[in-house]
């Protein structure tokens, strides 16, 4: 749901990059709707041998997607766990962090420059879009400690956003996902969808909603909101007697590991604007039939964009925001050793996730 334009906004954004492992490309739309709520994350070199990918599908408002996509990977790299090498442990961690940093005059204050109509520390006008660069994450401040204000009970913002994210080192890839933005991987042209869409009428998702107070109705979490999951919302998460992780909606992300081998050709990170619109597979299939024809993958990302674009807002479908990752793995990035795998593999995962199955 959400106002309409007499008029699609079809100016994109788009950037393209690479390095030794990978190349990349994105585009954004605005689309149909009044205002532009994803944010996204391209870091090819997070690290000397790490990248970062993350889409953030704002709803209620762009700020969480937009503190989102200046934060969550800040968080991943901080994390004791990135240090011991455990990727999925400090992924998950960066994701409640998230709906920590926030809250009180802190994260009253940020939420607050993020959301004005002009940034009043870089003059970009609010439907930019936040796009970090490999040095922008060494300038953050680390200390994000109590700060005394007329917002330091401030709970968090009641708006939120989806997160979904994929970080690759080496050989392996860790996709952590809240939400219905989604991470597919395209193995011999086959797709694999490497997230789940967090829906409230998943039975998993259901049984912590009721557990926690909540209720559903017609498809939404206490009639409001259609995910079961997602980073901020706080008026979903306020029993003080439940972990964050049993909260009616919970900041928790689904992890999987997957080995990269060489039949791997790329992965698609997309809000859900995409996805109501073609399917996993019918993505993958476009992707492969454009990727050797046009001159960038930005331009790959743009021609899916304006595929799934409604010429009207009459069905809703193609109404949306849309956001857009293609990262194309070299061959050098994966072991030909490992190329007669089948399908994805699954490895330790930090939180629950649902059984790798070709679309």
């Amino acid at each position: 749901m959400g106002i309409y334009l007499s008029t699609p906004k079809t100016e994109k954004f788009s950037e393209n990059g690479e390095n030794d492992r990978l190349k990349f490309g994105m585009s954004s739309m605005q689309g149909w709707r009044a205002t532009m709520e994803d944010a996204h994350a391209a870091l090819p070199d997070l690290d000397n041998r790490t990248s970062f990918f993350g889409v953030y599908d704002g709803h209620g408002g762009k700020v969480v997607a937009k503190f989102c996509a200046k934060y969550l990977h800040t968080q991943v790299l901080k994390s004791e766990a990135y240090l011991a090498g455990d990727l999925g442990a400090s992924v998950q961690k960066a994701f409640f962090r998230m709906d920590e940093m926030m809250r009180g005059q802190r994260g009253w204050r940020e939420l607050a420059i993020l959301g004005d109509k002009i940034n009043k520390f870089t003059g970009m006008l609010e439907g930019l879009i936040w796009s970090p660069k490999g040095g922008d994450m060494h300038d953050q401040v680390d200390d994000w400690g109590f700060e005394e204000g007329p917002h330091s009970d401030f709970s968090g913002p009641t708006s939120g956003s989806t997160a979904c994210v994929a970080i690759i080192r080496d050989k392996q890839l860790i996709v952590a996902n809240a939400g219905d933005s989604r991470c597919v991987l395209s193995r011999k042209g086959q797709a694999y969808n490497l997230s789940r869409d967090h829906k409230p009428e998943l039975e998993i998702e259901r049984d912590r909603i009721l557990k926690a107070g909540g209720f559903i109705h017609a498809g939404r979490v206490n009639g409001s909101l259609n995910l079961a999951r997602a980073i901020g919302d706080m008026e979903f998460k306020q029993n003080k007697y439940l972990s964050a992780e049993k909260q009616i909606v919970t900041a928790n992300p689904d992890i999987n590991i997957v080995d990269l081998c060489d039949d791997d050709e790329f992965i698609v990170l997309a809000c859900d604007g995409i996805w109501d619109c073609m399917s996993s597979q019918q993505v993958v299939d476009f992707v492969r039939e454009h990727i050797n024809v046009e001159n960038s993958l930005s331009a790959v990302c743009e021609r899916v964009l304006d595929r799934c674009l409604a010429p009207s807002t009459a069905g809703g479908e193609g109404c949306d925001n849309m956001t857009m990752i293609l990262v194309k793995f070299k061959k050098s990035a994966t072991d030909v050793n490992t190329a007669s795998a089948s399908s994805p593999a699954e490895g330790e995962q930090s939180s629950q996730t649902t059984s790798l199955e070709a679309e």
